[in-house]
């Protein structure tokens, strides 16, 4: 994703079914490849293997595409994911993971389309409410941005990525107090959340503690040392 690893909003979505007692090393094991137990390389080729198994299975496309993505191989997960939905048009997964692949592009405009259908498919299904709820926010769709993140958060209410993106929703709106709540609730269960800690510094900066600011900087910019210019090209800076 274009501020954030795509795993964090990216959903994997795995077979409904292994057969009893397969193995750890089979290929469907691999593709879907939870906790990320396998490399990428590895993850595309057992997805390759279900492909070639089944030309018709959609999950292996959606599996393979989040590998591509993975390594910004971005044409190529997109190719993935539209076979994925070719195949089977009512898989909301994969037109999530095809938007975050279209956010990484920066095309926002397809983004948020893919996300949208999703929620259309879904609506119970926070990644892409929390997904559109960012890309609003990044193209100035302020009030459909904050919608969402709150219908995301209603639906999962202690998620560090999403009170990331609603605190980043808050500071373009100038409710600096609003966003420095979000990011600290997102740092209380993610420290390590570069984003965060560089949005609450601005917050903290915009509203007169520049001792505290400038530490959050300092330390967004430890975590991520291009943190300030990917930032600043969404309109964010100190």
């Amino acid at each position: 994703m274009t501020m954030r690893s795509r795993l964090a909003e990216a959903m994997v979505i795995a077979a409904a079914t292994m057969p009893s007692g397969a193995s750890e090393q089979t290929p469907r094991a691999i593709c879907d490849n939870k906790g990320g137990a396998f490399s990428i390389d590895q993850q595309i080729d057992g997805c390759a293997a279900l492909i070639k198994a089944n030309p018709k299975d959609a999950t292996a496309y959606n599996g393979r595409g989040n590998a591509y993505e993975d390594k910004g191989r971005y044409d190529q997960a997109i190719a993935d994911y539209t076979q994925a939905i070719q195949l089977d048009p009512k898989f909301a997964g994969a037109y999530n993971n095809r938007g975050t692949a279209y956010e990484a592009r920066k095309d926002y405009a397809r983004a948020i389309a893919d996300f949208s259908q999703a929620i259309a498919l879904d609506p119970k299904l926070a990644p892409p409410l929390n997904n559109r709820c960012y890309d609003n926010a990044i193209i100035g769709q302020l009030q459909a941005a904050l919608a969402d993140c709150n219908q995301a958060l209603a639906l999962r209410p202690a998620d560090a990525n999403t009170l990331d993106s609603r605190g980043f929703v808050y500071l373009k709106l100038g409710q600096f107090d609003k966003a420095a709540a979000d990011y600290d609730a997102a740092l209380k269960i993610n420290p390590k959340i570069a984003t965060s800690l560089f949005g609450r510094g601005v917050a903290k900066l915009k509203t007169g503690n520049s001792a505290a600011g400038n530490a959050d900087i300092a330390a967004a910019k430890a975590i991520k040392a291009d943190i300030a210019d990917q930032m600043a090209a969404l309109g964010v800076s100190p």
